[in-house]
C-alpha cells in the first residue's frame, strides 16, 4: 500500500510541472512527474547499496530473527511519522524522499535476514515448494495492497494509507515472536569485518551459476521497470485515475499468484536453467506490449503477463542459490543478490523516468522491454552452465559423485 500511495504522490504533487535544460544550445523539456519518480528509485537504491552488504555480514552474524524484529518496529516508526507529516499538511517531495530511504535502509538489514531464515523453516526437500508459497503469499499482499490504496486515496485520504501501514506492523511483529526457529548460523559463524565481507564477495562471485542468476535478474529489473511508470499510464495513456491505477497495479501480482499456486502444488521443476531463461525473455516481451497497449483491458494482461513470468524466474533464482549456499554465507549471498534484485530495478526506474521525461512513458516502457528481451538471450550465450542447469536434484548427485571420489 505505501509503496503504491509514495509513487502516486510525488506524481501529484509535480504533475504540471515542466523543469527546462539548456544543453549544447538547445533547450530540453522534462516532465517534472516522471522524473520526479525516476528520482524516487535512485532514492530507494542509494540506502540499499550503501548498507547492503553490512545487513548481510550481520544476517551471518546475529540471531537472523532478532534482526527481522528490529527492522519490523523501525519501518513501522517510519510509517507512523509519514502519516504524521502527511495528515498534518507538512508532507513535501522531500520528505517523501526522506522517508522511502529509511524504509530502504531498513531492508538492507531486513532482506538479508529473512532470506537466510527460508532455509530453516522447512526440510531441504520442500525449499522449492517453500519458496513459492513465500512468494505466492507476499503477491497475494501486492494484489489487496495496490487496490485498497487506490480505494483509501480515492475515498479517504493518501495520509490514511501510511497511518494503515504503520498499523499493520502489529500482527507482522506478532507472526516473527510466533516463529519456532531462533535463528542459529550452522558452521562457522562470521564476524562483522572485511574478511567476512571479501568471503561473502568471493563465493558469490566464484560461483559462477548463482552470480548468473543474479547478473540476469538485474538487466531484465533494470531495462523492464515499467510499475513506477503505472501512475503516468494510468493517468496520461488509459485514462483511468487513482482507482485505475490501483486496479492496474493489482495485474502483475494477479499474475504471480495464478503461476504461484501452480509452482506449489508441482513436486519439482526440472530443465530449470532453460525454464529461467524462456520466462525472463516472456517477461521483457510482455514489458514491451505492455507499453504498446492503450486499451486498459490489453494493458492488465500484459502486465499480469510479466508477473507470472517474473513469479517462474523468481522461484527458481532463490531455488538455485538457497541451495548452492553454504548457511553461514547465506545472509552475505542473500545481501549481494538483494543490492542486484533491488539496484536493478530502482536504478531502472530512474532511467525510466529519464526516458519517459524526454519522450514519453510508453516509449520507456517498450524500450526497456526489447533490451530485456536482447540482453537474456547474451546471457543465455555467455553462461553455458545456466542454459543447461536441470534441478537441485541433478546438482546433488553431482556433488555426491565429487565428493565420493576425493573421498576415493
Amino acid at each position: 500500500m505505501q509503496v503504491i500511495a509514495v509513487n502516486w504522490h510525488v506524481y501529484q504533487l509535480l504533475r504540471g510541472t515542466t523543469y527546462t535544460l539548456a544543453l549544447f544550445g538547445h533547450s530540453i523539456g522534462f516532465a517534472a512527474g516522471a522524473l520526479g519518480l525516476g528520482v524516487l528509485g535512485f532514492v530507494r537504491v542509494v540506502p540499499i547499496i550503501a548498507f547492503g552488504l553490512f545487513g548481510g555480514m550481520v544476517a551471518d552474524s546475529v540471531d537472523r530473527r532478532r534482526i527481522i524484529m528490529g527492522s519490523q518496529v523501525a519501518a513501522a516508526a517510519s510509517a507512523a511519522a509519514l502519516a504524521a507529516f502527511t495528515l498534518t499538511g507538512r508532507v513535501s517531495v522531500p520528505i517523501l524522499y526522506l522517508f522511502s530511504a529509511l524504509d530502504a535502509a531498513v531492508a538492507a538489514f531486513d532482506g538479508p535476514a529473512q532470506q537466510s531464515l527460508v532455509p530453516h523453516l522447512v526440510p531441504r526437500r520442500d525449499l522449492a515448494n517453500a519458496i513459492s508459497l513465500y512468494i505466492l503469499l507476499w503477491q497475494i499482499g501486492t494484489i489487496t495492497g495496490p487496490a485498497l490504496a487506490g480505494l483509501v486515496i480515492a475515498r479517504v485520504t493518501i495520509g490514511a494509507v501510511y497511518a494503515l501501514n504503520a498499523l499493520s506492523f502489529v500482527a507482522v511483529l506478532f507472526g516473527v515472536r510466533a516463529m519456532r526457529y531462533r535463528g542459529h548460523v550452522s558452521g562457522p559463524r562470521s564476524s562483522v569485518s572485511r574478511k567476512a565481507l571479501l568471503e561473502g564477495l568471493r563465493f558469490t562471485h566464484g560461483a559462477r551459476l548463482i552470480w548468473s542468476t543474479m547478473l540476469l535478474d538485474f538487466l531484465a529489473t533494470f531495462f523492464s521497470s515499467a510499475r513506477t511508470m503505472l501512475p503516468i499510464v494510468a493517468d496520461r495513456v488509459l485514462g483511468v485515475g487513482v482507482q485505475g491505477y490501483g486496479l492496474l497495479a493489482t495485474a502483475q501480482p494477479v499474475g504471480a499468484i495464478l503461476t504461484g499456486v501452480a509452482l506449489t502444488l508441482r513436486k519439482e521443476l526440472r530443465h530449470q536453467g532453460p525454464t529461467l531463461l524462456i520466462s525472463v525473455a516472456i517477461y521483457g516481451l510482455a514489458t514491451a506490449c505492455f507499453g504498446f497497449s492503450t486499451i486498459f483491458a490489453l494493458s492488465y494482461l500484459f502486465f499480469a503477463l510479466t508477473g507470472a513470468a517474473d513469479t517462474v524466474s523468481t522461484v527458481i533464482r532463490h531455488t538455485i542459490r538457497q541451495m548452492l549456499t553454504p548457511d553461514h554465507l547465506r545472509g552475505r549471498m542473500s545481501s549481494v543478490h538483494m543490492i542486484l534484485a533491488s539496484g536493478g530495478p530502482q536504478l531502472g526506474e530512474l532511467e525510466a523516468g529519464l526516458v519517459a521525461a524526454l519522450w514519453g512513458a510508453p516509449i520507456a516502457i517498450i524500450t526497456g522491454g526489447v533490451a530485456t528481451v536482447l540482453l537474456t538471450a547474451w546471457v543465455a550465450w555467455a553462461s553455458p552452465a545456466l542454459r543447461h542447469y536441470q534441478n537441485d536434484r541433478a546438482h546433488e548427485r553431482i556433488s555426491g559423485r565429487t565428493s565420493m571420489q576425493q573421498g576415493g
